[in-house]
């Protein structure tokens, strides 16, 4: 039978006992491939949605994302196996995972260069200039009401017209790819420090006042553990815009190494297994970046609400 005719076959009532079951065999009738991909992700849904609904430890929250993670690996790769995908357009996971173990010296140099020199340095720099301006905001109404805004038109301005000016001014090495990061984490920073320097109630500050306690002595003691919430939400924020910065920052401008350089060079080649490669190694990244925040946060705010799951 042709295709045009295996999509008109009608499929009987009873053989449509749920919406789950009906998609597969609708994919089977009209490919059997559609049909084999939609049965793997109709069997690790269900799989979730048991282990979500009825575990509620440690384990249970870790397993599920781990699951769900593997399940679209799987799709991917039987979708491109099953359908011939050219690598050019889409690799498969395996052939990823092959690049990424032949290059594993020269994805390591592209780390150091983008992660640990550009992003780390331009985070860190970037975040602590944030915190310290916005205690000089809090302590001054002059900065308040003059610096916020000007803060607001500089985030304003788009990265791909900043940073090939900043590659200009600081050179093609790792300083200008910080450059670009500080300012793209300033005014995130900036904004949710501000803002956390407020959040501490009117009676709260009132009674350090009766206690006679000097601008700095509220500081430390009341008005910076009232902020480390919002200081480490704007500290998350960050961590993705300063991966981001790096990479694009080195499509303008870089050594020959680098996360941004390698997909620029890696794109002309028609290498795309290297291109998720790279990709893969700033995702690895990202999200062990932000974990680590996240970790230190809830060490430091465990008195929190938001961490007690109050």
């Amino acid at each position: 039978m042709s295709a045009a005719g295996a999509s008109r076959v009608a499929l009987p009532g009873w053989a449509l006992p749920g919406l789950g079951a009906g998609l597969v065999a609708l994919g089977f009738v009209l490919d059997w491939r559609l049909g084999a991909i939609l049965a793997i992700w109709l069997g690790a849904w269900a799989l979730n949605a048991v282990l979500a609904g009825r575990a509620r430890g440690a384990g249970a929250r870790f397993l599920v994302p781990v699951i769900f993670g593997f399940t679209l690996l799987g799709l991917w790769e039987a979708t491109v196996r099953l359908y011939e995908v050219s690598p050019i357009i889409l690799p498969a996971p395996s052939s990823i995972a092959a690049t990424f173990a032949a290059n594993t010296e020269t994805l390591w140099a592209d780390f150091r260069q983008t992660i640990l020199k550009g992003a780390l340095s331009g985070y860190l720099i970037g975040c602590a200039a944030a915190f310290l301006t916005a205690v000089a905001i809090d302590r001054s109404p002059f900065l308040q009401r003059g610096l916020l805004p000007v803060g607001n038109f500089i985030a304003a301005l788009p990265i791909v017209g900043t940073a090939p000016i900043l590659v200009m001014w600081f050179g093609f090495g790792w300083q200008s790819k910080a450059a670009v990061v500080v300012a793209m984490v300033f005014f995130p920073m900036l904004v949710n420090s501000v803002q956390g320097l407020k959040a501490s109630e009117a009676m709260q500050r009132d009674l350090m006042h009766t206690y006679a306690a000097s601008y700095w002595q509220s500081l430390v003691k009341l008005r910076l553990p009232t902020a480390l919430p919002f200081v480490f939400n704007g500290l998350k924020i960050c961590t993705t815009l300063a991966l981001i910065g790096a990479i694009v920052a080195e499509f303008f401008g870089s050594p020959v190494v680098g996360m941004g350089f390698r997909i620029k060079i890696e794109v002309g080649r028609l290498a795309m297994d290297m291109v998720w490669a790279s990709i893969a190694v700033a995702a690895m990244s990202g999200t062990a970046f932000y974990g680590l925040v996240a970790l230190i946060e809830r060490r430091l705010t465990f008195w929190h609400p938001s961490q007690r799951g109050i």
